[in-house]
């Protein structure tokens, strides 16, 4: 399986002022697998410590301070020495042991020539209370499901073309037709003037049943896995609904001082709030007569987690755009768009067979923001008022972009086309299952795309 993060804890290793490194990120997104491949493939050895599973780990970081002492425990332990560049030394589910969370500032400052990751269930909701892990000591990753570009090719199915006309011509007997989708290049925004009409809608279309099969599958490892090995939706329908038991449990399990019931109530909401015409999160659908004091902790719990993705509206479209978020107006998606297909309850079919209903604008927009997360420096946002609203709304440096999502072909888009009539933005995006294609002022890409935004402005 190939993770793109694996170039950033790549670049971690190369850097000159590299800090332990804290992976953060939601449970069962990859987070274990993604240590040990980096230490399999870029180090001579690794070592690796799970505080979850050998309780007797604790109390070595609960006597010691300091990281020479540690690390001789540590290879008395694993029966081998540690050397600094060269082993790296892993520390999963490290939530499990906040004393060797905080250890990790007397790595940076002491024996900061070892190098140290740590992973761990739910740590954002640790690393977001004060005083509870080394601020300024670590470099801090986020990781998330499989995106698009990473599912396909996982799944081998179609991913980015760049075909030449020679490889065109060896294609028409239609048998080496596989190997030509199948190429490792980016698919170029111009693509459809570069290569014959036919070939073209063909990729196109195949990109289309991969972005249809991804919305039913979504990035979840052990999901995507499942698809690969068995190709029975049966199966992949069982282990979303087993993670979001999972994630339930751990409601109670981890919640601290934030009341369980209500993190529950929230997360449960969640389908009910996209389902609205506005989509935006009201505390009253949570539970009548819900106000923010009832539910705030509960939210914030949810998205340091990293289960929820919180979009702000924004009062202007204007550089910053942090400067302008109205903090009581916001939407809530989901981090995996596979498990909120799954907790909304829509049938395979309905995706498939080109069918509309009713979630498929909530739908798309998840698969957009799922795929935008961590392009730009600056989290999206979302535009709305009395008389219109934009779906996301992204900076890019100090230019304003505005984005529209779209779950089929349609183009009705009236306060987005308005926006863009009066503005004159550089770029303005639209989301489509259309096929690359300049309308005007405003530019559709087809949602198979969403991974490569920030490439192709």
């Amino acid at each position: 399986m190939k993770r793109n993060a694996i170039q950033d804890l790549i670049s971690w290793k190369n850097d000159e002022e590299r800090k332990p490194l804290v992976l953060k990120g939601a449970r069962q997104v990859g987070k274990t697998w993604l240590m040990k491949e980096f230490g399999k493939n870029y180090y001579k050895s690794f070592v690796y410590f799970n505080f979850d599973e050998e309780d007797e780990l604790k109390s070595i970081f609960e006597a010691n301070k300091n990281p020479q002492r540690i690390l001789e425990l540590l290879s008395l332990i694993c029966g081998e020495k540690i050397l600094p560049g060269e082993t790296l030394i892993i520390f999963d589910e490290i939530q499990e042991c906040p004393e060797a969370l905080n250890t990790l500032k007397y790595f940076k400052e002491k024996a900061n020539e070892y190098h140290v990751i740590a992973a761990g269930s739910l740590l954002g909701t640790l690393l977001a209370k004060p005083k509870s892990y080394p601020v300024g000591m670590v470099n801090l990753l986020d990781i998330y499901p499989l995106n698009f570009e990473e599912f396909s090719q996982r799944v081998n199915q179609v991913i980015y073309v760049s075909a030449t006309p020679g490889e065109y011509e060896r294609s028409r007997s239609g048998q080496i037709v596989e190997q030509v989708i199948r190429p490792t290049g980016l698919l170029d925004p111009v693509f459809p003037r570069l290569v014959p009409e036919e070939l073209s809608a063909l990729f196109h279309n195949r990109l289309l049943e991969a972005y249809n099969n991804y919305l039913i599958i979504g990035g979840m490892p052990e999901c995507v896995a499942s698809w690969v090995n068995h190709k029975d939706p049966a199966r992949i329908s069982q282990i979303q609904r087993e993670l979001i038991e999972v994630y339930e449990n751990d409601f109670s399990k981890h919640n601290g001082k934030v009341n369980s019931g209500r993190i529950l109530m929230v997360f449960r909401s969640i389908v009910a709030q996209l389902a609205k015409p506005n989509e935006k999160f009201m505390y009253g659908a949570v539970r009548e007569g819900g106000r923010a004091r009832d539910f705030e902790e509960a939210i914030e719990w949810l998205v340091s987690a990293g289960m929820l993705n919180r979009v702000y509206n924004v009062s202007k479209m204007e550089h910053p755009l942090s400067a302008f978020d109205k903090l009581d107006q916001f939407k809530l998606f989901v981090f995996d768009t596979g498990l909120l297909k799954h907790m909304a309850g829509i049938d395979n079919s309905a995706i498939l067979l080109k069918a509309d209903y009713q979630f498929k604008g909530p739908l798309t927009e998840n698969y957009v923001l799922q795929q935008l997360r961590g392009q730009f420096e600056v989290a999206p946002r979302y535009y709305s008022d009395k008389n219109s609203e934009i779906d996301f709304v992204l900076q890019h440096g100090t230019e304003i972009i505005p984005v529209e999502a779209k779950g089929g072909e349609d183009k009705s888009a009236p306060s987005f086309k308005r926006y863009v009539a009066d503005h004159h933005p550089k770029h303005a995006l639209r989301f489509s299952k259309r096929g690359y294609r300049k309308d005007g002022e405003i530019t559709n890409l087809p949602l198979y795309l969403a991974r490569k935004t920030k490439e192709l402005l």
